[in-house]
């Protein structure tokens, strides 16, 4: 066996959960990290995105009755339900999922992993029962996409086991589709796009058009990234996520509604959304410009969720609901769609021509940009307290720059410098900690996404003394 599977046979083996001599299929999904453009890949943005070095680990091995049976043993330090069983022919509807975690206390992470199975076998006409161990040091509602990184890790290995090929964009978007449709977040394809297509060290531009990569962009040598959990979490599914999102649909109703433009639905790879004829159903596509000049003046400050629905009808947002009684940052919403989209593309131009011409004053506008995406995220009611006094530390400790990542509203806080600063990040990390009964937990390092690394077969056998 190789130095993989030895490890690999070492975390499942003590519990004793699949049957020897019988293939075991293996993904493994890194977490992503925010460096521009959360929040716009609902929006139709450009976002870039970097790969951590925790990942979640999915080992799969079908069973020859019907029997589904998931054993995630990390569950366990969280207070959550590490095992759950049932049968393939229980994987009738979305809303059954969601029943079926809902009535165990602390498996709600079980949806992710039955959506998957669920669309496997609703898509591609999987069948017959599979056992599934979960493995993860990636820490969960830190806001770098572990539940992304569940379900992707479970599509990939479940389908390779039932003999079905996922990769790519297609593999992405049907991550995307278990967590709209499955688990019901309003989440983009960002994260699922940035785990499957990303490379080490590297970051990775894409268009969510639905979602149109490009050449991924080395980092310089001499420049580093790091994460620094605020200790604070946050899910897609949260008040001020899903505030901020509709509060954007509403801003590009309204401006569709103002030019006499009719917003249609449509469907694209399964996922329901809008569209129209000049945007294409993408508020980014607005450019700030045209937003200052036309709309910006016109568009509310703050609409309440009835005063909207009076005067402009239907919400054009599949993923969340707008409540009568709430207040929208509408003109926020809308000003970051546009702005946060050019910021993405000019810190990829400053990153692509960082090596042959970055100097001190390229250096301090990339920390100029990510600031300014990080004071975007509080306009729109996405701030945090905790981030913002990580972003202060990190500044005054002299790194390049720092910003909010994810959906904000807490989560890991982004942070630029150079390459040898691991002392110095360590020392953000204490300060930050004083006072506090925990450290932070710091993301440092880089590498490969899923379809890097592919799919590992091997089986467990007592011949080696593994068992």
């Amino acid at each position: 066996m190789s130095l993989f599977e030895d490890q690999v046979a070492a975390a499942i083996a003590p519990h004793g959960f699949f049957a020897i001599n019988k293939p075991l299929w293996v993904a493994r999904a890194p977490g992503r990290l925010d460096v521009m453009g959360g929040n716009v890949d609902y929006t139709g943005g450009m976002v870039l995105q970097g790969l951590l070095r925790e990942a979640v680990w999915v080992a799969v091995q079908p069973r020859t009755d019907d029997a589904i049976r998931i054993l995630n043993p990390g569950a366990e330090q969280f207070g959550w339900e590490p095992y759950l069983e049932l049968r393939i022919d229980d994987l009738r509807t979305p809303e059954g999922l969601r029943l079926f975690c809902g009535q165990i206390e602390g498996s709600d992470w079980g949806c992710y992993i039955l959506g998957a199975l669920y669309f496997l076998k609703e898509f591609y006409g999987c069948a017959g029962g599979m056992d599934l161990f979960i493995s993860s040091d990636l820490p969960p509602n830190k806001g770098v996409s572990s539940s992304a990184a569940l379900e992707v890790a479970t599509l990939k290995a479940a389908s390779a086991a039932w003999g079905v090929s996922l990769d790519g964009i297609v593999l992405a978007t049907a991550g995307q589709w278990v967590e709209n449709i499955i688990v019901g977040a309003a989440c983009g394809i960002m994260d699922q796009a940035a785990i499957v297509l990303g490379v080490e060290n590297h970051l990775i531009p894409m268009l969510c058009q639905p979602c149109q990569p490009s050449p991924p962009v080395m980092l310089p040598a001499d420049l580093q990234f790091w994460g620094i959990d605020s200790m604070v979490p946050r899910s897609t599914t949260g008040a001020p996520y899903e505030t901020a999102r509709a509060a954007a649909f509403i801003g590009y109703k309204l401006i569709c509604q103002r030019e006499g433009i009719d917003v249609i639905p449509t469907k694209m790879s399964g996922i329901p959304r809008w569209t129209d004829s000049r945007w294409h159903g993408y508020l980014s596509n607005l450019t700030p410009s045209e937003f200052r000049s036309k709309y910006e003046s016109v568009l509310p400050e703050l609409l309440s969720g009835r005063e909207f629905l009076e005067c402009a009808g239907e919400h054009v947002d599949p993923f969340t609901k707008v409540d009568p009684d709430r207040s929208y940052p509408v003109r926020a919403a809308v000003r970051y769609a546009t702005e946060e989209n050019l910021r993405v593309q000019m810190i990829r131009t400053l990153f692509e021509s960082a090596d042959r011409t970055r100097s001190n004053n390229s250096s301090q506008l990339i920390g100029e940009i990510l600031y300014q995406s990080h004071v975007a995220y509080r306009e729109c009611g996405l701030g945090s307290e905790a981030c913002d006094e990580l972003v202060s530390c990190a500044l005054d400790a002299g790194f390049i720059g720092a910003k909010m990542t994810g959906g904000g509203a807490g989560g890991v806080v982004a942070i630029l410098g150079s390459s040898g600063d691991q002392d110095a990040i360590h020392s953000v990390a204490r300060k930050y900690a004083a006072g506090l009964d925990a450290m932070p937990h710091i993301f440092e390092g880089s590498s490969g996404g899923v379809d890097a690394f592919g799919i590992r077969t091997f089986e467990l056998r007592i011949a080696r003394g593994i068992l």
